[in-house]
């Protein structure tokens, strides 16, 4: 007896393969069976109706770390179709997180995960996983080993490549988290601490993955001018360490770099790729991102973490240089420089003289309050501790379908969940917009394409073994929709809005969503990738 049928369903597996009419039994939270089962006997039978069946998505690059623990997580997440995260991205790890520098380091995540609480610091990722799971998940989590996190624990905000002794502490806490069962690497090159290792002292940092088999996945160095060559950069690492590569949120930042890096750096992958390299690459598809406000400065001034650099800005002669770097320079991601004040919109906005510019620009603030755009950045900066977060507007449409349809990209929503204020709307609905967009508007990919995208390639990529394919003995992650009935609804001012169309959602063989209404559950687990979690 089958815990669910569901019948007559258009399958699209997971695999890339054409669409198959077939019945899908479910037991246990697995899949029994797929195929035929008109004889068989289940406590309750869904009649799929031609609709869709898919396995459950996959975000392969998500800020959710300490937003699981939030009351009411997974709402925004399920009803999009996402049944699995990968948490930990851009070098942003939650855990570890204790010793001498662990309140830089807590503040240094703040306008990704949001503030972090005494209790929400764990020693290891193994008693964050454990911490986790005891909460009861209504979907399930994977989690990648954050680089920043762990070069702030082993130097705090130095500059330059670590000492013998820091690279013994990196390593430890590198090789323990993998012990423990992340599935992954990941880098944030364009921040602090890490923006200041030489390219050889990065190889020296990640020298335990040689020929791991372990994917690095990599927030370049650049974005904007020199995102070419930072892509170089990491191809050497590569072919260096002899592992696998994922090049995060691809993208060229401004105007001037729109339909000629992209272009170019597909290219070099390509290339890459025909010499052996395991490189891939995921894009989100958006042509606004969203990080972290002090992202707009010059690296060199966060050297010694957010408190040196508060008191930098109101620093009257390092404001001044801070100033003369963000009119000209091309060696950093000058994004004000590439976008414009305009472009950078401010989010997360904590202090009461500041809250009420929260979704306005620099530009418009700079205007409201008659100061210079500098002046009203680098004081917004210094009132809010550097605690802030933007929304920019940066990559060109054309570029993101470039990279969509390239058979070696994926599609992530590299949502971020700051304690307050606005959010970017890619938290509530960019795998609604997938499929709304991309696929039945604008036929971008094929249903086929763009699923594959989402569940079978995110779980090749990072050891899933379980996840992401329709096949017997694989989890029941399973979406049942129709295609031309799912919607984002949010938008850039009013995010907070869940999609929709979704019509039945499992997870582990859980019904999350039911007839399209989100009635939750606690079915999820914290996956040990590479270890059979």
């Amino acid at each position: 007896m089958l815990d669910t049928l569901i019948r007559g369903a258009k399958i699209v597996d997971g695999t890339g393969k054409a669409a198959f009419t077939a019945d899908v039994g479910i037991l246990d939270g697995m899949i029994e069976e797929v195929g035929n089962l008109s004889n068989a006997q289940a406590f309750e039978t869904i009649e799929a109706a031609s609709r869709v069946l898919t396995p459950g998505f996959i975000d392969m690059h998500r800020h959710a770390d300490a937003a699981l623990f939030r009351e009411g997580f997974g709402e925004a997440e399920l009803c999009q179709g996402l049944t699995t995260l990968v948490n930990g991205n851009c070098g942003m790890s939650l855990a570890p997180l204790s010793g001498a520098h662990a309140d830089e380091c807590a503040k240094y995540l703040a306008p990704i995960t949001g503030n972090i609480p005494p209790e929400l610091r764990f020693a290891s990722v193994d008693s964050y996983f454990k911490a986790a799971q005891g909460r009861g998940l209504p979907l399930s989590c994977a989690e990648l080993i954050g680089m920043g996190t762990l070069r702030t624990l082993a130097a705090g905000f130095t500059t330059g490549d670590l000492s013998p002794l820091e690279l013994r502490d990196l390593h430890y806490h590198m090789e323990a988290a993998l012990a423990d069962g992340v599935c992954g690497v990941s880098l944030g090159l364009g921040y602090a601490p890490e923006i200041f290792y030489s390219t050889d002292g990065l190889i020296r940092a990640l020298a335990p993955l040689h020929r791991s088999g372990v994917p690095i996945c990599v927030h370049m160095r650049q974005e904007g001018d020199g995102v070419v060559d930072a892509l170089r950069e990491m191809l050497e690492v590569t072919r260096a360490l002899q592992t696998p590569l994922e090049v995060s949120h691809l993208k060229a930042i401004g105007g001037r770099n729109a339909r000629k890096a992209v272009p170019e750096m597909l290219s070099l992958i390509e290339r890459a790729r025909q010499d052996g390299l395991d490189v891939m690459c995921d894009v989100y598809p958006y042509t606004a991102g969203s990080t972290q406000l002090i992202h707009v400065l010059p690296p060199e001034f966060q050297e010694g973490g957010t408190e040196a650099l508060t008191k930098r800005l109101l620093d009257d002669a390092a404001r001044k240089e801070m100033r003369a770097r963000m009119e000209a320079g091309s060696d950093f991601e000058n994004i004000t420089l590439l976008v414009g004040f305009d472009n950078v919109i401010a989010i997360g906005l904590q202090m009461d003289e500041y809250r009420r510019f929260e979704g306005k620009s620099v530009a418009e603030i700079a205007r409201t309050l008659q100061k210079d755009p500098f002046d009203a950045l680098f004081d917004l900066l210094a009132a809010e501790q550097c605690n802030t977060g933007m929304i920019d507007y940066i990559s060109d449409e054309e570029d993101v379908k470039d990279i969509l349809r390239t058979p070696f990209s994926g599609v992530i929503s590299d949502a971020t969940y700051p304690s307050g204020g606005r959010v970017h709307p890619r938290v509530y609905g960019t795998f609604a917009r997938l499929i709304e967009k991309y696929v039945v508007q604008e036929r971008v990919l094929t249903l086929e394409q763009a699923v594959h995208k989402v569940t079978g390639h995110a779980a090749d990529r990072f050891g899933l073994e379980k996840k992401g394919v329709i096949a017997a003995g694989m989890d029941a992650d399973l979406l049942l929709f129709s295609p031309e009935n799912v919607r984002e609804h949010g938008t850039y001012a009013r995010p907070n809005l869940p999609a929709t169309g979704f019509d039945e959602v499992f997870v582990l063989g859980e019904r999350v969503i039911e007839n399209g209404v989100y009635r939750g559950g606690s079915s999820g687990e914290m996956l040990g990738a590479r270890m059979g979690y």
